[in-house]
C-alpha cells in the first residue's frame, strides 16, 4: 500500500444535494460526476496533510483543503458520502 492510499480521504465526497460528486480512489485517481454526467471529469490528485491538488485529465488544475471533515474545493463546499 503507498503512502497515498493511507491517506483518510478516500471515498466519496458530495455537495449539498448531491449535483456534484467527487470519488477519491485509493490509487491517487479522481473521478467527477455532475448532475446526470457520469465521469464528467477524471485525473489525479494528491493529499498532503489537509491539502488537495487535482490535475483532470486535459492539464487544468485545481487545490482545495479539508477542514472538520469537509471538503472546501473551488468555491464548493463537499461532505463525505456515508455508505
Amino acid at each position: 500500500m503507498t503512502k497515498q492510499e493511507l491517506h483518510p480521504y478516500v471515498g466519496m465526497w458530495v455537495t449539498e444535494g448531491g449535483y456534484i460528486r467527487h470519488e477519491l480512489l485509493p490509487n491517487g485517481r479522481y473521478d467527477e460526476a455532475r448532475g446526470d454526467r457520469q465521469s464528467a471529469y477524471r485525473g489525479s490528485y494528491k493529499v498532503t496533510g489537509n491539502y488537495i491538488e487535482y490535475k483532470d485529465d486535459t492539464g487544468f488544475t485545481a487545490d482545495g483543503e479539508f477542514r472538520d471533515d469537509i471538503l472546501y474545493h473551488a468555491g464548493m463546499v463537499l461532505y463525505r458520502e456515508e455508505r
